[in-house]
């Protein structure tokens, strides 16, 4: 494309709010200006209505700019629009008013907001010289939400002069403008270019083909796609075609996991050795990235919040003239070379590159979404590609659910009775609400409405607001103060947008701490609502089964497609055996079963020399099956760095008072226990613990090694940390146990989806027990054959696996199955180990 033909639009409000951001990151301000654009709309109207005749409201102005290059010929025409709030005339004055609705209490506001009044010297520049004016008045109008009152602040100004300041702000941001033409144009130029970089495996051609049909015709897709089709690059590889013509302009890649956005950043690397230039930037957690121990983002805390918008666009235009793979190394470079916030920093990236890879809630969660994208609600040209998507559900039900603990007022009411007599007050009011629906909880309580709760937290959140502004540090309890506020304004809000899809209840959490919680039983018209602002989604899992549950619960639609990847492996390196002669159901949990278990690992394990994983249903199941089993505990290993004593796992089941073998205490520089517990065949267990930190998580998986010498067993659990998004390729993974279907716990919560859904389809138990359980068993399962090459056994253990409601959940590639028995398991892997 021309320089000459190029054009673009922005806002004003983007346009002020990207050139002349300055000052600080401040935690302590208890608002943002989002929270009050979305809140405050109503009192725009209010103000406009109330304003004399002749007053016009929401007032369209535009103007077009030519700008021209300095570095070689070539121009841009760059589109400045927006919205007025107000035009009037006062006296001889033509007027334009900039309303802005707040928390802040009017009493802290002593001056206009520069960007505030910048987004009102823009109007006024646009209107005063379409108008022909040589003067235009502009006013600051603030108003807050809960009180309504109103200040506001006046200045009149030559219109030449602001003709001038306003052209040095569209040559300031006409720098960036040129920048990302000359980026677009070399990056579609190499798109054009790019081929696909592997041989198509059997039926990956018709996948990608699938992806891109879907983006161009502005759909969303389902894909069922069993591990090894190579789904990451099947949907990457075609998105990033559809950007090259145009069809949409940004990528967002979506996963739950870390490991799935290496594989993200790894896939786009691939096709940078292809010739492909495209920018990505990968988004990691402010917890993470933060350089202090605990975020505290303001000046007083943190060196780097203090003026961090002074300098924050001299470091991301360095770094996106240097870089093109923006990972959490060069965001922590490069924040550190301009002394900014690395996590803020990693947020103003995204707005200039071309892929974003992220955790679901960047795009989803009302609390954590990136608002430069997402808070208005209208249409965009973005792709989402939702990686490992039935993690999605779960997640988005937490995302738009909320809950209050009647504790936490309690304690933030004497933190605060010294300071804050007025909030003290209304805290008291509010656990009294609280006490009141205690008093009619035994247990658990379902309810119509919280009305009462509700209407006491809306009058404490005012005061809660200006105590937080009127103390911005030095009293002790300040975090949990906080805590306490955003729970209460979350709670708010998804109260005042609950729908039929929404339970409330009340019940004791794991503390004993009495709580009311609002349940999303269904967050899909909430997915529905921001895919379909979307240009496409697409949805993809090697367990999405089954398609019409996960299609439904995801915001799918009827129209939407929905396709099964082949398996591209052959079914003669994989057998799947079923043992039904062995049951884990709560009502036959005993120590004769477990034993059964257990002998059924020891047969699986010893068949041939290996690394193993056995997942449980639970840590409760797993650790009852070591307790029943003398073999099994001698072979167990800790992974606790630094404990030279009894092994974790061995010291719970001390307290149980079974004989346990005696443990040597040799160890690597890794915490691992190395000496043999079972002379005879060499076979260690290593037991997933309930908490374990990222380096331990790492540890352990670093003990599958490639050509083991040994036998190494590893006990998870499904659902955990090592039961999906790993791979344990070729020798790394010989086979893999599961015990149990994997269905959640019976709870009061799992009861209420039951209940829910049995009222609305018939499908209580499916829904809430059934595929959440059998999710679980193919993930599990699944991180055996992970490559082509890959040969594995898989067993499942329960005698529900025989039963039509459990088989005809399993994917296809699972076919034919062989039902084994204790007595036979060892033959058959033998004989199916002699193949290979």
């Amino acid at each position: 494309m021309d320089d000459e033909k190029l054009s673009v639009s922005i806002s004003v409000r983007n346009l002020v709010e990207f050139i002349l951001r300055s000052g600080d990151i401040d935690n302590r301000k208890a608002h943002t200006d989002t929270d009050a654009m979305q809140e405050g709309a109503r009192i725009h109207r209010k103000i406009q209505k109330s304003m004399p005749e002749g007053y016009r409201a929401e007032v369209a102005l535009k103007t077009v700019r030519i700008l021209e290059r300095t570095d070689r010929e070539g121009t841009l025409a760059l589109t400045v629009e927006g919205r007025a709030d107000g035009i009037y005339k006062l006296n001889q004055d033509i007027i334009i008013d900039e309303i802005k609705s707040t928390y802040l209490s009017l009493e802290h506001i002593t001056e206009p907001v520069p960007v505030h009044e910048a987004q009102a010297k823009c109007y006024a520049c646009i209107y005063g010289k379409d108008e022909g004016l040589t003067r235009i008045g502009v006013q600051l109008t603030y108003c807050n939400i809960d009180s309504e009152e109103i200040k506001r602040f006046n200045k009149i100004y030559d219109v030449a002069e602001l003709s001038d300041w306003f052209d040095n702000v569209v040559k300031e941001y006409s720098k960036w403008l040129f920048w990302e033409a000359d980026w677009k144009k070399t990056r579609d130029e190499t798109i054009r270019k790019l081929e696909f970089p592997f041989t198509y495996r059997p039926g990956q051609r018709e996948l990608v083909g699938d992806v891109y049909k879907t983006v161009s015709r502005g759909r969303k897709l389902f894909i069922e796609a069993p591990t090894g089709v190579g789904k990451t690059i099947s949907t990457v590889f075609p998105a990033v075609w559809n950007v090259g013509e145009g069809k949409a302009s940004k990528i967002f890649y979506l996963t739950a996991k870390t490991i799935a956005r290496t594989v993200a950043e790894d896939t786009f690397g691939i096709l940078r050795e292809k010739g492909l230039k495209f920018r990505y930037v990968t988004l990691t957690a402010k917890e993470k990235i933060c350089i202090l121990e605990k975020p505290d983002c303001n000046p007083v805390s943190c060196s780097r919040a203090a003026g961090h918008m002074d300098r924050i666009n001299d470091c991301v235009f360095d770094l996106l003239t240097h870089e093109e793979e923006i990972n959490r190394e060069l965001i922590l470079r490069y924040s550190e070379r301009h002394n900014v916030c690395p996590f803020e920093m990693s947020l103003d990236v995204s707005l200039w590159a071309d892929a974003v890879i992220c955790d679901y809630n960047y795009a989803f969660d009302p609390d954590a979404s990136l608002k430069r994208f997402f808070a208005e609600e209208k249409k965009n040209d973005f792709i989402f590609l939702i990686d490992e998507a039935h993690n999605l559900l779960e997640r988005a039900r937490e995302m738009y659910s909320s809950e209050l603990t009647k504790e936490a007022f309690l304690n933030v009411k004497r933190s605060v009775a010294a300071i804050g007599k007025k909030l003290e007050k209304q805290l008291e009011y509010c656990n009294k609400a609280m006490l009141a629906l205690k008093r009619e909880c035994d247990d658990f309580q379902v309810w119509d409405n919280a009305d009462d709760l509700y209407n006491r937290l809306l009058r404490a959140a005012s005061v809660f607001e200006d105590f937080l502004d009127n103390n911005p540090v030095g009293f002790e309890g300040r975090d949990e103060a906080l805590d306490l506020f955003f729970d209460m304004r979350r709670f708010i809000e998804v109260y005042e947008n609950m729908d039929e899809a929404y339970r409330i209840y009340t019940d004791y959490n794991e503390r004993g701490d009495f709580r009311i919680k609002l349940l999303c039983m269904e967050p899909a018209s909430k997915l529905r609502k921001i895919m379909d602002n979307t240009r496409a989604s697409v949805l993809f899992s090697a367990t999405l089964l089954p398609m019409n549950y996960y299609k439904e619960q995801l915001g799918g639609e009827a129209e939407d497609y929905a396709i099964y990847a082949p398996s591209p492996f052959s079914p003669e390196k994989r057998i799947v055996m079923v043992g039904r002669d062995v049951s884990t159901r709560y009502t036959r949990r005993n120590r004769d079963e477990y034993l059964k278990v257990a002998a059924y690992i020891e047969a699986f394990v010893k068949a041939k020399k290996g690394n193993y994983m056995v997942f449980f249903s639970s840590y409760k199941m797993m650790e009852d099956v070591l307790k029943a089993s003398d073999i099994l505990q001698s072979w167990c290993i800790e992974n606790k760095e630094g404990d030279e004593e009894t092994p974790e796992i061995l010291k719970e089941l001390q307290k149980e008072n079974y004989e346990l073998v005696e443990i040597s205490s040799e160890r690597d520089k890794t915490g691992f226990d190395k000496s043999s517990y079972h002379e005879e065949n060499d076979i260690k267990i290593l037991v997933q613990r309930r908490e374990m930190k990222e380096k331990e998580k790492e540890a352990f998986l670093d003990e599958f090694k490639e050509n083991p010498d040994s036998t190494l067993v590893g006990f998870a659990v499904m659902g955990g940390a090592f039961s999906e998004g790993i791979d344990l390729t070729g020798d790394r993974l010989t086979g893999a146990v599961i015990v149990g279907c994997g269905l959640p716990m019976v709870s009061n919560e799992k009861e209420l989806f039951k209940f829910y859904f049995d009222e609305k389809s018939g499908n209580g138990f499916e829904y809430s027990y059934l595929y959440p359980g059998m999710n679980k068993v193919m993930q599990s399962a699944g991180r055996v054959i992970r490559t082509v090459d890959d040969v594995g056994a898989i067993l499942l253990l329960d005698e529900r696996f025989g039963n039509p409601q459990y088989t005809n959940l399993f994917p296809r590639e699972w076919f034919p199955y062989v039902t084994v028995n204790i007595g036979n398991v060892t033959e058959r892997l033998s004989e199916f180990y002699e193949k290979h």
